[in-house]
């Protein structure tokens, strides 16, 4: 080529050329390797026993919920525990409303009327979760998230106190600490799965958009951030608020899952293990909170027979502590720092370079 010659991706019109490929590129990309997945699902669902596929769909749940809590605490530099307390006001939601008819009038005394005759369908019950996890996460986001640091976390933990109280006392509508059990089983992995895939999609989306950037910026220097225009207190809402609007969807898809609702199940020990997720993982990196989710998941239904038959109860989670303990003292940026494995990006976003 003479050296005169002009560049083709720079001669080429405008939405032609190499440069105008890329997105299509990556889109091909990504196509092939949803296929992938549903290819490799679809192989292990003709497979796996019922327990396997039940463990499997936690384990797509929970990776769900790391992620949601990158988009909070990762992204944004948040310090919110409150993602159990989001988990559970839709996990009541939605096994409220999608509770069997026969079973309402005698169990759920002080549902309003309207309610005890109709057995929402499981769609629409997810959806009024979210919705109602969304506003109150709204309403609680423009009064907490004034505070910084260990403030915050302590007002989120406050948080998950006030609805285990009001889900323990509130007998006519929750069943109290015994908790509402024969809710139908309507989520199965597929369901599980596709909400991940969803999820990790948009929060990528999310992190690579002047969004992620500007949430980025804030949890770098929030003083900076606001020097150059960003709206600091927006993006934290909108963190947030996505954040506890997932917890509150996987709250309804566990629900619907493991068919029990109880209080206990969504206390501060399910914060910490996904605090060790988003720290294990990387604060702010995708994939690290993948790989730390499927990892903790796998070990604490491994460890459960062991801990059964020594009466070693708890030993999962000294591990997930020990684990931690060992990351914050010699890899404090976690398994990828913020960033994500280099041929994950050049897979999907050749043009970026870490």
């Amino acid at each position: 080529m003479s050296k005169n010659a002009p560049d083709p991706a720079i001669a080429a019109a405008p939405g032609q050329g190499p440069a105008a490929m890329r997105p299509a590129a990556a889109g091909l990309r990504l196509a092939a390797l949803v296929l992938l997945l549903l290819a490799a699902l679809w192989a292990f669902s003709g497979q796996a026993s019922a327990y396997g596929l039940t463990l499997a769909a936690l384990a797509c749940l929970n990776i769900t919920l790391a992620v949601s809590m990158q988009l909070t605490n990762g992204l944004t530099g948040l310090f919110s525990l409150g993602h159990p307390a989001f988990m559970m006001v839709g996990a009541y939601v939605a096994a409220v409303l999608g509770y069997p008819v026969a079973r309402k009038s005698t169990m759920l005394f002080a549902l309003p009327e309207p309610f005890v005759s109709w057995q929402m369908p499981f769609v629409l019950s997810v959806i009024s979760a979210a919705v109602i996890v969304g506003l109150i996460a709204f309403l609680i986001g423009i009064i907490v998230l004034r505070l910084k640091g260990h403030y915050l976390a302590v007002a989120t933990l406050g948080l998950i106190v006030i609805v285990q109280g009001l889900a323990i006392n509130w007998q006519g509508l929750t069943r109290g600490g015994s908790g509402l059990s024969g809710i139908p089983r309507l989520t199965n992995i597929w369901w599980c799965a596709g909400l991940m895939m969803l999820v990790l999609l948009i929060v990528w989306r999310i992190k690579f958009s002047s969004l992620g950037r500007a949430m980025m910026a804030t949890r770098e220097n929030q003083l900076a951030a606001e020097c150059i225009g960003v709206r600091t207190a927006r993006v934290k809402l909108i963190a947030f608020v996505l954040g506890a609007i997932i917890a509150g969807v996987v709250g309804a898809f566990m629900a619907h899952l493991i068919t029990v609702v109880t209080p206990r199940s969504y206390g501060i020990v399910l914060a910490f293990n996904l605090v060790a997720m988003v720290v294990l993982g990387g604060t702010g990196s995708i994939i690290g909170a993948v790989l730390a989710a499927l990892v903790i998941t796998l070990l604490g239904e491994s460890l459960k027979p062991l801990e059964e038959s020594m009466g070693l109860y708890g030993l999962s989670q000294m591990i997930v502590a020990l684990m931690l303990v060992l990351v914050l003292r010699f890899r404090p940026a976690g398994l990828f720092g913020s960033g994500e494995p280099r041929w994950i990006t050049r897979l999907f976003r050749p043009e970026m370079k870490q």
